[in-house]
């Protein structure tokens, strides 16, 4: 099969292109000019430079692709572009809901509409909701973003959901982690320190799903044939749900690192430091983990959700729980140098 895997310099799109291959599909990475490609090494992979920014200009793009392709174009796109850091709030719609409506209509223009699109979302199109029981969320939740991140993905599947001619499949994972992923790999580094930095003091669910279940997922989105899957939306995890210290002592284990100091501040403080870290980068011109998105992630008390449907409909089933995965992740930050 013909694979196009949008974002494919990014943590997860570049997973999904070695899946792709090792599977014997030809894959094409979708990457900017200016895109890494340190992890996209595999000669067999074939490269299209595509501009998302740019209805006109990305259909002329698939046009010469198609033509290169004998006339015809992929089986199956997997859109896994997107941003999660922007210094300004504009930045993530341009690229999270406006990306996806120009690939969309170019690929509606230029005639290469695939047999099935997969658009990688997150489950932060919900927001903050079910925190009084921690029960957990529904596909038949009304989401409520309390990020300028998920609500740029929330308006793109919103305006994907009216493209009745596209056969498109939304996958919504928790917090991906695994190896080339690098803000969870900022709490390693912190441990590696012997400092791990927690906020508030109600209880919190946390859930995670490792990327190569989420690599999973997005293949079987592709190559299941029931049609009840098209037009539905799936949350993915590992199934499980962790409590706020399960990630940060496992790496501690991991990694062997002894007397760990585990700090554990108020929201508020942790408000204040994101707003003004947030403005003065902004003023900088430079990105920055600490803002007032992470602060809304940060303070969010439930990550629970519902992956039932995708174990029933898409036969979804994780292979990576938390332990397993970090075991995994830290082996591969020393092997590249990273701890």
């Amino acid at each position: 099969m013909k694979i196009l895997v949008t974002g494919a310099s990014g943590f997860i799109g570049s997973f999904i292109v070695s899946e792709g291959l090792e599977r014997g599909h030809e894959v094409w990475a979708g990457v900017r000019r200016s895109s890494s490609r340190q992890y996209l090494q595999d000669e067999r992979t074939q490269f299209a430079e595509l501009d998302l920014s740019n209805t006109e200009r990305l259909t002329q793009q698939l046009s010469t692709l198609k033509a290169q392709m004998g006339g015809k174009g992929w089986d199956y796109v997997i859109h896994a572009a997107g941003a999660t850091k922007s210094l300004h709030r504009e930045g993530f719609f341009r690229t999270n809901t406006d990306g996806t409506q120009h690939l969309i209509c170019a690929l509606r223009a230029a005639d290469m509409m695939p047999k099935r699109l997969v658009f990688i979302s997150s489950l932060s199109v919900f927001g903050a909701i079910r925190e009084s029981d921690y029960s957990p969320i529904l596909d038949t939740d009304t989401p409520k973003p309390n990020t300028a991140y998920g609500e740029s993905k929330l308006a793109a599947e919103r305006w994907l959901q009216e493209q009745k001619d596209v056969p498109w499949v939304i996958l919504r994972p928790t917090g991906v982690y695994g190896p080339r992923e690098r803000d969870y790999f900022l709490m390693a580094k912190s441990i590696k320190g012997h400092v791990d930095f927690a906020v508030g003091y109600r209880p919190q669910e946390i859930t995670f799903v490792y990327v190569r279940d989420v690599v999973q997922a997005v293949f079987l989105a592709c190559e299941q044939v029931e049609e009840k899957v098209l037009h539905r939306a799936y949350f993915l995890s590992d199934g499980e749900s962790y409590n706020s210290r399960a990630f940060s002592d496992l790496l501690q284990r991991e990694m062997g690192t002894r007397c760990v100091l585990h700090i554990k501040a108020p929201l508020w403080f942790l408000r204040a430091i994101c707003a003004v870290n947030g403005t003065v980068c902004r003023w900088m011109g430079q990105l920055t983990t600490l803002n007032m998105d992470k602060y809304h992630i940060l303070s969010q008390r439930n990550w629970n959700c519902d992956i039932e449907p995708a174990r029933c409909e898409l036969g979804y089933d994780p292979q990576w729980q938390l332990e397993r995965g970090v075991v995994e992740t830290v082996a591969w930050y020393k092997k590249e140098g990273w701890l």
